[in-house]
């Protein structure tokens, strides 16, 4: 009796993935739900688990490209008891020693490390619980840049000559992405050509669709920020004590973008063919750059929330973002999208949409300048507003009221626990 892994139905946009790798190789001996497999999608990496107990037997090969319900692997029940599982598994691939560190590392870093024939333990960790994260991987390789990346990046080269594009997960010729000029030997010797990712790839053919099939138009504001500064400061220690998440500027950030959206529905809402759908609900976008790239995980209901329910939640998306663990339905789904582009020192910026999405609010860094208050010239702490919007569906006017009603809220931040 076999049981039959197969692909699973992905997002509503998404019908196909890249089988990126096999946890386990062919012939392991597995338990149930023990993850087995990497798929990448074009938003982001899954693992997936066996369906029971048994002998793993691949049905396809890492780079495959696959579509929802094929099949992946077969488990044989009735051949289970023979071959017992070793206590730690190495993946198929032609890691040495990261292995034994796979069950403490996601996939994602997991891969990474093999990729650089890297020792995990040597690699300082900043995730709770001293989990390694992707970003101190990718440190770790910068800092190293002078001395021992000079000798795995040969070897790398020539695993992602030898392998081709679709086994590292890029998009395949047929996508609408220019691919890399040259192969990796191709490469001058001042150059390093690496096969572009499905998820970057994706970023960047969702970037150019929206300046192509939108009317995408910006318009500005600024905030005096003291009084969201002096109320953090005030209960920043009881607020974390209580609710245990640190109170930081996203709660009000997006608290007040949802109540702007309840006065501006537009931009809580989407053009589908020749119809308007407005939303009911808001699902908050909160864009988080990690070391794949920038990806949008969806605080949902997030009108619905308070402030420490917003932290907590964009705390977790942004914790499962870096170690690259966000699902399908973690990232889809957002009527609207809120970018912090300050944590980064960015001081103006045009933020793009994110379609069907018709509006994104992009907040900037926070920086003291002299400003006229009562005809009294006053040092305070400003901050840029940014919205672009899609101008088929809201008008100059509408937009301007909802960088305003942000910005009267921001200043005020009472009125956003009173919701006046």
């Amino acid at each position: 009796m076999s049981l039959e892994l197969t692909v699973p139905r992905l997002a509503e946009s998404i019908s196909d993935a890249v089988l990126v790798e096999w946890l386990k190789p062919d012939g392991a001996a597995v338990r149930a739900d023990e993850p087995v497999a990497m798929l990448e999608t074009d938003k982001a990496a899954m693992e997936l688990a066996s369906p029971g107990a048994g002998v793993l037997r691949h049905a396809r090969q890492p780079g495959d490209r696959v579509v929802v319900g094929d099949l992946l692997a077969r488990i044989d029940a009735a051949s289970a008891g023979p071959s017992p599982a070793p206590p730690v598994e190495a993946p198929a691939g032609n890691g040495e020693g990261t292995a034994r560190d796979a069950p403490a590392l996601s996939p994602a870093v997991r891969r990474l490390v093999e990729e650089h024939h890297l020792d995990p333990a040597s690699i300082p960790a900043s995730g709770k619980g001293g989990r390694l994260l992707k970003e101190d991987v990718l440190q770790h390789l910068e800092r190293g840049a002078s001395g021992g990346a000079e000798a795995s990046a040969p070897a790398a080269a020539e695993r992602a000559a030898s392998a081709g594009p679709d086994a590292s997960g890029a998009e395949p010729p047929a996508a609408p992405v220019p691919e890399s000029p040259a192969a990796p030997e191709q490469a001058a010797d001042d150059e390093r050509v690496v096969p572009m990712s499905r998820i970057r790839a994706r970023i960047a053919e969702r970037l150019v669709r929206s300046q192509q099939t939108t009317a995408t138009l910006t318009t500005f504001n600024e905030v005096d920020m003291s009084a969201v500064l002096a109320l953090r400061a005030r209960y920043r220690e009881s607020f974390e004590k209580r609710h245990g998440v640190r109170l930081g500027f996203m709660s009000f950030f997006t608290r007040a973008a949802v109540l702007g959206l309840a006065e501006v529905p537009e931009l809580n809402a989407e053009i589908r063919g020749s119809d308007i759908v407005y939303r009911r609900r808001v699902h908050m976008g909160i864009a988080v750059q990690t070391g794949r790239g920038l990806v949008v995980p969806v605080v949902r209901d997030a009108d619905r929330m308070s402030f420490a329910g917003i932290e907590r939640e964009i705390a977790r998306l942004a914790e499962r973002g870096r170690e690259g663990t966000l699902t399908i339905q973690e990232l889809s789904g957002g009527t609207f999208t809120v970018s912090n582009g300050g944590v980064y020192g960015s001081l103006l910026s045009t933020p793009i949409l994110n379609p069907p999405q018709s509006g994104i609010l992009g907040m900037h860094k926070i920086e003291k300048r002299p400003i006229a208050i009562d005809d009294q010239v006053a040092i305070r702490p400003m901050m840029y507003l940014a919205l672009s919007y899609d101008h088929r569906l809201v008008d100059g006017e509408q937009a301007v009221s909802f960088v305003v009603h942000v910005k009267e809220r921001l200043e005020d931040p009472e009125r956003m626990l009173l919701d006046v």
